[in-house]
């Protein structure tokens, strides 16, 4: 079995951001030279998340609109007693979840017509870092 294993390192200009990855993760498949596997890619923070769904803007408002919904930022959650600030993120990491995994066939990412991967920061403006590990024949 061969495998590739690379950490990605983030530093969002803002709190809570969308990223892109899917472009990235497809050129990890191509390098590992895996024709048929797959793709585990995880957000290593417990503050931050991966997902995929389509790559539309108003569908990423619909997200975090949902998000902050069910977990706002600010009211007085336990963990803040700790000293920390970011309950929320926790929450919403809880929510999206921290990993997917994507299968390879033909040494490509089989994705759906619309499906995209992304990182989602929670509680970002500080070095963060997703790990891809693609694994296969």
């Amino acid at each position: 079995m061969k495998s590739l294993t690379e950490y990605l390192w983030f530093e969002t200009k803002k709190k809570r951001e969308l990223v892109r990855v899917t472009d990235t993760v497809a050129d990890l498949v191509t390098r590992s030279k895996v024709q048929e596997g797959m793709a585990l890619v995880s957000a290593m923070h417990i503050t931050a998340g991966v997902f995929v769904n389509d790559d539309e803007p108003g569908l990423w408002q619909d997200i975090w609109d949902w998000l902050q919904k069910l977990c706002p930022d600010g009211p007085d959650y336990a963990h803040h007693r700790t000293g920390e600030d970011n309950g929320d993120a926790h929450l919403k990491n809880l929510l999206i979840h921290h990993q997917v995994i994507v299968p390879i066939t033909k040494g490509k990412l089989d994705l759906g017509p619309w499906q995209q991967i992304f990182y989602a920061e929670f509680d970002g403006m500080r070095r963060k870092r997703m790990i891809v590990k693609v694994l296969g024949e």
